[in-house]
């Protein structure tokens, strides 16, 4: 009969400390979910990214230039990829990875790459990670004073005409665009 008592009381004391740690998770789970509430972003829906590669790619066309255009979203996540008539295969590639760029970055790929070459000490942002590509063509795509993305276009005979076509892409959107190099994030 002793051990059905000391039975008995392990029993109470495993009920009462299960009830005490259902109180505590409880108790932590709803102070952290009232704690902070979720942060909210905003995103660039795809419709905007497939006007602003199209008129890139437009652009681009105009000027006799074969290239491809990407969009990547704010996680540099492609979003939108458009490869021109007659543009190399590379420049898929090269399209990605300044929209990568420069939403990741949040500058200019053209300015980045003038940057560079006046200090020195930051060549190595270049080699941050093998989607980085710092060459005339991206630009950052900014919503409401929030950088939303990136554009690229690869192709063109020159960084400056890769630019002047994502440009444009970002020019047909209207309330969007690239942030300037002093205001951006």
């Amino acid at each position: 009969m002793n051990n059905r008592k000391i039975h008995v009381s392990f029993q109470k004391l495993v009920l009462t400390l299960n009830l005490i740690g259902a109180m505590v998770l409880r108790l932590t789970i709803g102070g952290l979910a009232q704690a902070e509430p979720l942060p909210k972003e905003a995103m660039l829906p795809l419709a905007l990214a497939q006007k602003a590669a199209a008129e890139a790619l437009a652009k681009c066309e105009e000027g006799g230039y074969k290239v491809s255009v990407a969009v990547a979203d704010r996680g540099g996540n492609l979003k939108v990829l458009l490869r021109g008539d007659g543009a190399g295969p590379h420049t898929t590639d090269s399209s990605f990875r300044k929209a990568y760029t420069a939403a990741s970055l949040r500058r200019s790929t053209l300015h980045l790459a003038e940057l560079i070459a006046k200090v020195p000490s930051i060549q190595a942002l270049r080699d941050m990670n093998d989607k980085i590509l710092i060459l005339g063509g991206g630009l950052p795509i900014e919503l409401e004073g929030e950088v939303v993305g990136g554009i690229g276009v690869g192709g063109a005979p020159g960084g400056h005409l890769d630019e002047a076509c994502a440009a444009a892409g970002l020019a047909s959107l209207g309330k969007l665009q690239a942030p300037s190099p002093e205001n951006a994030k």
